[in-house]
């Protein structure tokens, strides 16, 4: 079995938390666009586009949720 990117939600503190869920939202985007071509081609728009980095913050938000109820919110 290859070695997993994602072996554990658990983590020390919840900086280290929020930056798995940021790394989380960014292997969702890979998976979703698998070109880093396309992706690299679309930056521009989404980089000045407020909505578009709303959406983004939302998405890290829900798995910085997810990552801190798995490590029960660091009790």
């Amino acid at each position: 079995m290859a070695d997993s990117w994602l072996p554990t939600l658990k983590t020390t503190t919840p900086e280290d938390g929020f930056n798995l869920a940021v790394k989380m939202s960014r292997i969702g985007v890979k998976v979703t666009q698998p070109s880093a071509e396309m992706r690299d081609k679309l930056r521009p728009e989404y980089a000045e586009n407020a909505d578009s980095l709303i959406a983004s913050s939302q998405v890290i938000a829900i798995n910085f949720q997810t990552v801190a109820a798995a490590n029960d919110y660091w009790k």
